[in-house]
């Protein structure tokens, strides 16, 4: 570079300062309005708070909040806190300062709950003395022969149930970080409110058949666009959403509605000149539009349809007058393209629909696999008059709905860095589980659950506890790790930042959580040492199988096409085959999800005004970005009345997921002792786990787990068979995984 470049370049830089400045008065006076419009709402929402019949879920959705921070504002509207004494709900942490001087206080108000029976006996392989009873065990929890026998439980034994630990070995939340307090069922009739169904809400099966969408894929970085009629070339610039709306639709009909991108993901060209993706997303959604063109504001009864905000799996809504509706959407919603050209893609989604029509008729392949997942379930409720749930699936209250958005949460993530682990590990592999919800899905809670509180539990002889600890359950509880427990933790708590999760695994540690049947019961049982857990507060559902049959088909959809894939000579035809298979399992695991309902965001942008005042927004939704010309919002429309929505069923197999990460049953057996052989991460050995991904671990030894691709199996998918440094941070993480992957492709070729 010369004198003369280096002074140009600093009147560019001086010209790119000039344009920045006003932007930025622009961006501090909106957000000072922004500001002083948040403080005019909370003021509001404290002044409604006042009103005898307020409602928390009413106030979050008319102000755009969540549940929890109208609770914060007005905490009146939260579970209240029982009185002293009361068995149901631990009371938040106390300060340091405040532990001092209230100890003996503390003491008194601390919650007793009742210690939950000791499962070992029950668990092992001893000879029975009686005959097996009627418990059956929730999701994958593997039902001991003698379980139901009047001499198969034990007591559980002093020292485990009742010798606390010293108060030194104790972490309590505050100081741990100042953990998350997660919330509890009000004591009496307060709490007992929660326990219905929502009125005129049940989950039925539709009598209308999904409206098709004409659908065309398209691959960004080459311009290739395969449609029904013929694959073509496209000229697509720099692939702005006015260039690909303007493209597509010089050669397609005006009939199509949905354009996938199969490749070159075009909200991602400017990536590096944001510090997030989500912005550069957000960018590209709301960039300059042809003539006619606008932002989907209003499509059926969602009155305010806007784009979805995704790093990586955006889906950007526009319309063209009243009624040409388009979005544009990523294909890696369904499963990872791999670099595979449109043609292929499309054929994958033509097998996927053949798959389905197969068990579904009326089947349509909608835009994400999570609303294909939930249609074609709700085509599995029973039509037969009289059989039961023919009726519909009762919806439960909001306030047990949020109770378990806020205290059930999804797949474990984990990455255990040293001084837990040595700096450097003899190997790497990574074992992921099959198609794994699929094997959790054969029992689920149906109906309005029912109240288990310490005391209705310490009422139950030990038979019921145990049976009730097997069934489809929710539990509030006091646990505490063995003094000297080496191996990773079992149970989830909750950890600093929202919806966020650890697993505690100090030895003599005590912490108060919620966690599902299935993993209490891991606790209780482990193949190491049973854990200490006194149960504080429940909900016991009874058994039904509202998932199985729609779980199955889609496992024979997905075994078909992965058989086909494997036998399939031509090469395009066995890739699209493996694809489709993937947008199978996408359809489970989504539409699992789903079920959960959480809060529905939705996003958009309007324009600045022409001096840069502040632009009309919708109502209930906050400025979360500015650029130039736009200012981006995001609308928050809380839980709403979702006739499909039964978070219990995700929860459920969420639970017996994470605890089948640790130990789960295999389909061999010792050929010695004629026992299932277990796998997981508890049956390897302490200090081997590096990690945890949903539904993988990440070790420094290979086991030699047996695989038969059945849903639920441990497959070796990535081996390093040499010593690696160890990850300390998801991208090290990321870079030892596809290393890992490549270096066993590499090893079978």
């Amino acid at each position: 570079m010369d004198s003369r470049t280096y002074t140009a370049g600093l009147a560019e830089l001086r010209t790119v300062r000039d344009q920045i400045k006003p932007l930025d008065k622009q961006l501090a006076k909106l957000q000072a309005e922004r500001d002083k419009l948040r403080h005019a709402r909370d003021e509001k929402i404290q002044e409604l708070s006042a009103y005898g019949n307020a409602k928390a879920d009413r106030l979050a959705t008319s102000a755009g909040l969540s549940v929890i921070d109208i609770v914060t504002l007005a905490p009146s509207l939260g579970p209240q806190s029982p009185a002293e004494g009361s068995v149901d709900t631990p009371q938040a942490p106390a300060t340091a300062e405040q532990r001092e001087s209230q100890e003996p206080a503390e003491k008194l108000k601390e919650p007793q709950g009742t210690p939950a029976p000791d499962l070992r006996a029950a668990a092992a392989p001893a000879e029975p003395t009686a005959a097996a009873g009627n418990a059956r065990p929730a999701q994958d929890q593997e039902p001991p022969e003698d379980a139901d026998s009047e001499d198969g439980a034990t007591s559980v034994p002093a020292d485990v149930a009742h010798s606390p630990a010293p108060a030194a070995d104790i972490a309590t939340a505050a100081e741990q970080g100042e953990e998350r307090v997660l919330p509890s069922i009000p004591d009496g009739a307060a709490g007992d409110r929660w326990f219905r169904a929502e009125p005129d809400l049940v989950s039925q099966r539709p009598n209308f058949r999904q409206a098709d969408r004409q659908t065309v894929f398209l691959d960004a970085a080459s311009g290739v666009l395969v449609s029904r009629g013929g694959t073509v070339r496209l000229d697509l610039g720099r692939a702005s959403v006015a260039e690909i709306l303007t493209a597509v639709y010089a050669t397609v009909p005006a009939e199509v509605e949905r354009i996938y991108i199969t490749g070159g993901d075009p909200w991602h060209r400017d990536a590096e000149r944001h510090q997030w993706k989500k912005d550069a997303v957000a960018a590209w959604l709301n960039g300059p539009l042809p003539e006619g063109w606008q932002v989907e504001s209003s499509r059926g009864k969602d009155r305010m349809a806007g784009h979805l905000v995704h790093p990586n799996n955006p889906v950007g809504r526009w319309q063209f007058g009243p009624n040409r509706h388009t979005e544009i959407r990523s294909v890696g919603e369904w499963f990872d393209a791999d670099g595979a050209d449109p043609g292929i893609v499309r054929e994958a989604f033509r097998m996927l629909w053949h798959a389905l029509h197969k068990h579904w008729p009326d089947v349509v392949l909608m835009g994400s696999p999570s609303q294909t997942g939930r249609d074609l379930w709700s085509r599995t409720i029973p039509a037969k008059t009289g059989a039961k749930w023919a009726e519909g699936y009762p919806v439960m209250s909001q306030e047990i709905r949020g109770l378990l958005h806020a205290t059930a949460g999804q797949g474990r993530t984990e990455l255990i860095t040293p001084p837990r682990v040595p700096e450097r590990v003899p190997g790497w592999y990574e074992l992921d589980r099959t198609f794994a919800y699929a094997k959790h899905t054969w029992t689920s809670g149906v109906g309005v659950p029912q109240r288990m509180t310490a005391a209705a539990f310490a009422a139950l002889s030990e038979k019921e506890q145990t049976s009730a600890l097997f069934a489809p359950s929710h539990w509030q509880v006091r646990v505490t790790v063995p003094r000297d427990w080496d191996h990773v933790g079992i149970l989830p708590a909750p950890a600093p930042g929202e919806r966020a999760w650890h697993y505690p695994y100090e030895g003599g540690r005590t912490f108060t959580t919620w966690a599902g049947g299935a993993e209490i019961n891991l606790a209780l049982r482990n193949p190491l040492q049973p854990w200490r857990v006194e149960v504080l507060d429940g909900l016991l559902w009874e058994k039904g199988d509202p998932l199985k049959g729609w779980s199955n088909s889609l496992k024979e959809a997905w075994q078909a096409l992965r058989a086909r894939a494997e036998l399939v000579g031509d090469e395009r035809q066995r890739r699209a085959a493996f694809l489709a298979s993937r947008g199978v399992r996408s359809i489970h695991l989504y539409g699992i999800g789903t079920f959960a309902q959480r809060p529905r965001i939705t996003t958009g942008s309007v324009e600045l005004g022409a001096n840069g005042e502040t632009p009309e927004i919708p109502d209930g939704a906050r400025l979360t970005g500015s650029s130039g010309t736009h200012v981006t919002w995001e609308r928050n429309a809380g839980f709403g009345r979702d006739q499909y929505a039964h978070p219990e069923w995700a929860a459920g197999v969420w639970s017996a997921a994470r605890a089948s990460l640790l130990s789960t049953r295999t389909g061999a057996k010792d050929p010695d002792s004629g026992q299932p052989l277990k796998a997981g991460a508890l049956h390897l050995p302490a200090g081997s786990i590096l990690a945890f991904r949903t539904d993988a671990i990440y070790s420094t030894v290979r086991p030699q787990w047996p695989y038969a691709g059945e849903p639920g199996d441990y497959l070796l998918k990535g081996a390093l068979d040499w010593e690696q440094q160890t990850p300390t941070s998801d991208s090290e993480f990321f870079d030892l995984q596809g290393l890992g992957r490549q270096a066993l492709t590499a090893e079978d070729q």
